[in-house]
């Protein structure tokens, strides 16, 4: 029995119907390229969020973290999300309303939540979409909905969108929803259309978290969004008859955006040419050249550095000490940037001993501590209880 079904026992007087999981995940390569139409790789990894549910009777819904504080209790299902030290129920609440959007039944539904995560804050693992993708399949399984996989993630991404109000692409919900053991989630984001990709083994991921995070980084992070879309008007006010951003030619790039807005000009150059990073990296671990794929990382982080300015001295800090070090195939910063962690890929010969030196190394030029984190590319989202 999974731990979780004791505690839940224990907050809410009765034993839950479902348990389900969703992984956190690694951006693997494709900055920023998901909302703007284009390809990304992500893994995901054997960290992630749990939670237990159960109906209740009454109406209300009680939401709790394990060893948290007292749980939120909510008369109906609100229309509006929280701030503050409750924000973390919209994700949850969010995807009630996208499963329940048409049952006015489900809407009036009580249910029971507890959350427990082993996923490090702040890291760029997407741990909302791992909350929000854990929440979708229990409360569809506790409903008896019959939603695709593919219907749960997308309703996942909507959630994060429309009622928690931040303007993700689907790489975080993809990603969580279809990661495997063994391999690399490839989204093409047009569609959405998902698929893996091989990832040979032995190879390994650290994070090393900085646990630095901008001020601004909702609105930096909405920002460079609408740069992106602004580059796209601009290009299509131009006559370019594209729907997206990335549908214009890596090599007509400089010459098209030569008199926009210097920064929407980089933003475009950027996008544009990772996903073009995102292609290749698939044709490369097709072929097995795993130093030809560390290279791109390498480019990646650069071009998010320098065209998207998303990047820290922090974190290139980190990639730069990180570069030919043994067992070290790439490094990249992951996630949305602005702070955050990087992300190594390694062989199996890389060693705790190796990422402390790293630590060391970090501490004496910042002054701050570095969290290391291994892992391993793990399974997408599930049902643990009743096994689904």
């Amino acid at each position: 029995m999974h731990p979780l079904h004791s505690s839940f026992e224990k907050r809410f007087g009765q034993a839950p119907a479902v348990i389900a999981r969703a992984p956190g995940r690694i951006e693997f390569i494709g900055n920023h390229t998901d909302y703007n139409g284009g390809a990304v790789l992500g893994a995901s990894i054997q960290q992630g969020v749990t939670v237990a549910a159960g109906l209740r009777r009454d109406g209300c819904i009680q939401l709790a973290t394990l060893g948290g504080g007292p749980a939120v209790r909510l008369d109906e299902l609100p229309k509006q999300g929280r701030s503050g030290s409750e924000s973390w129920i919209n994700y949850p609440v969010g995807v009630a309303w996208e499963l329940f959007r048409e049952r006015t039944d489900l809407q009036r539904q009580g249910w029971n939540l507890l959350v427990e995560s082993d996923l490090p804050t702040g890291a760029g693992l997407s741990s909302s979409a791992a909350l929000e993708l854990s929440s979708a399949l229990a409360l569809h399984h506790l409903t008896g909905l019959d939603w695709s996989r593919r219907e749960l993630v997308l309703a996942a991404r909507r959630a994060e969108n429309d009622f928690v109000g931040v303007p993700c692409g689907i790489l975080d919900q993809g990603v969580s929803g279809y990661g495997s053991e063994d391999a690399l989630v490839f989204i093409d984001c047009r569609g959405p259309d998902f698929s893996t990709v091989p990832l040979p083994a032995g190879v390994r991921f650290w994070i090393f978290n900085t646990h630095q995070k901008h001020a601004l980084v909702d609105s930096l992070y909405s920002q460079r969004h609408n740069e992106c879309r602004q580059a796209l008007r601009l290009l299509q006010a131009a006559g370019r008859r594209i729907e997206h951003l990335i549908d214009l030619p890596a090599d007509e790039v400089d010459a098209a955006v030569a008199e926009f807005p210097a920064a929407v000009a980089r933003r475009a150059r950027h996008v544009i040419h990772e996903h073009h990073r995102v292609l290749a990296a698939v044709d490369r671990l097709g072929g097995g050249d795993l130093a030809g794929v560390g290279e791109l990382l390498y480019a990646s982080h650069h071009s998010s550095s320098e065209l998207f300015e998303n990047a820290t001295p922090e974190l290139d800090f980190l990639v730069a000490n990180l570069r030919g070090r043994p067992g070290v195939i790439g490094a990249r910063l992951t996630g949305g940037g602005f702070g955050g962690a990087v992300m190594a890929v390694t062989d199996e010969s890389y060693t705790r001993e190796a990422a402390e030196s790293v630590a060391r190394a970090y501490r004496e030029r910042f002054g701050s501590p570095l969290e290391i984190l291994p892992t391993r590319p793990g399974p997408g989202a599930r049902l643990l209880y009743p096994e689904g």
